[in-house]
């Protein structure tokens, strides 16, 4: 038996609501969303893979999958389009590179948001002490040393972080290390890095978790 079009056309939010969306940043009027996987740009008022944008700022956007709105914020945890927000199972990370070529996400750490740019000839997570204070980490607690930094010898200080969440992926207990130079985002290092087999597909940068 053949269903009439308006039957097919209303199983769509159903098939819809099967999938997983977050925000990993945005770029004036169009957000940067991974959508079951895969990194989208979507411009306000445009719909992909039956993810409609209604409103994009610079940490968070609305979505509309059928007739129902979510709040996605940026580095949050996905959220399946149903509602409930996932529970960092996930086990591949794939990022778009950005201009220059350089591959930059948000996430979490600790569960709160902050911007990652990935750097593979940095040996841990780094942060600035401003970043730190503003996500809640005591830092001065952790192993204090010196690092080195293009002005020279600094003190800095090493830390354990708690989980570090990138999309749907959640690493638990992360070698960090904050310094007092200034830095507009975290370093995403190889304390990091290495708990995945990494890949280039074109300009997608695939991490897939060893454990």
């Amino acid at each position: 038996m053949r269903l009439p079009l308006t039957a097919l056309l209303g199983l769509l939010p159903a098939l819809a609501s099967a999938q997983s969306v977050s925000m990993s940043g945005s770029l004036g009027d169009k957000a940067l969303l991974v959508i079951d996987g895969q990194p989208r740009t979507v411009a306000a008022g445009a719909t992909v893979a039956g993810v409609k944008v209604i409103r994009v700022t610079g940490s968070e956007t609305v979505v509309e999958v059928g007739g129902k709105r979510q709040t996605l914020l940026l580095g949050g945890a996905q959220v399946n389009l149903g509602g409930a927000a996932s529970a960092g199972s996930g086990t591949e990370i794939r990022l778009a590179a950005g201009p220059g070529g350089h591959f930059v996400t948000g996430g979490s750490i600790n569960g709160r948001a902050v911007r990652f740019l990935v750097d593979t000839g940095a040996t841990n997570i780094a942060m600035s002490e401003a970043v730190a204070r503003s996500i809640g980490l005591d830092y001065t607690k952790g192993e204090r040393g010196l690092t080195n930094t293009a002005n020279g010898q600094v003190v800095a200080h090493r830390v354990s972080l708690r989980e570090v969440r990138v999309g749907d992926v959640v690493i638990y207990n992360v070698a960090a290390t904050v310094v007092p130079a200034p830095m507009e985002m975290v370093l995403l290092g190889n304390s990091f890095l290495t708990r995945f087999q990494m890949r280039r597909d074109a300009d997608v940068m695939v991490l897939e978790k060893r454990y």
